[in-house]
């Protein structure tokens, strides 16, 4: 089951320092996170996004274009398009993404020149109390169970 945690910065590099080291946390398989985004809202309140490309649409595209070289042996320019709605396909079903209107929620009451990020993670979540340690921010929502949440919450002081 995929676990949300989606936490607030005041400055606007904040969130993609944390997911930078995240990913460093992960590459020593201290964590899992299968999704990252970060939301961005400048000083003049424009909004920018940096979504990382997620695990799911990795799968999906591979798979979707291994079913497009199966069927192009039989039928060549149908396997192209069979080859990429297969892939987008089974990425959607694989994916499991946040709802937009609660992802609209957090980027209307983010204040202006500060960031978010947004963790889907199945698995071990309990590395990421380390990784949040050395930043300051204020945990908005998470599906986690109630001691992991008061964790990352004591790691944000």
């Amino acid at each position: 089951m995929s676990q949300l945690v989606v936490i607030t910065f005041d400055g606007t590099d904040t969130a993609g320092k944390v997911r930078n080291a995240i990913a460093d946390a992960q590459k020593q398989g201290l964590l899992k996170v299968n999704d990252a985004a970060v939301i961005y809202k400048d000083t003049n309140g424009a909004v920018s996004v940096d979504n990382e490309v997620s695990s799911s649409m990795w799968a999906g595209m591979g798979i979707g274009g291994l079913l497009g070289l199966l069927v192009s042996f039989a039928f060549p320019l149908a396997g192209l398009a069979i080859g990429a709605a297969g892939g987008a396909a089974v990425a959607a079903t694989m994916g499991r993404s946040v709802d937009k209107k609660f992802v609209q929620d957090v980027r209307d009451n983010l204040q202006p020149g500060g960031s978010a990020l947004f963790l889907l993670g199945t698995g071990e979540m309990m590395g990421l109390r380390g990784v949040l340690e050395p930043f300051e921010g204020t945990l908005y929502q998470t599906t986690l169970d109630s001691e992991a949440e008061q964790q990352i919450r004591d790691a944000l002081k």
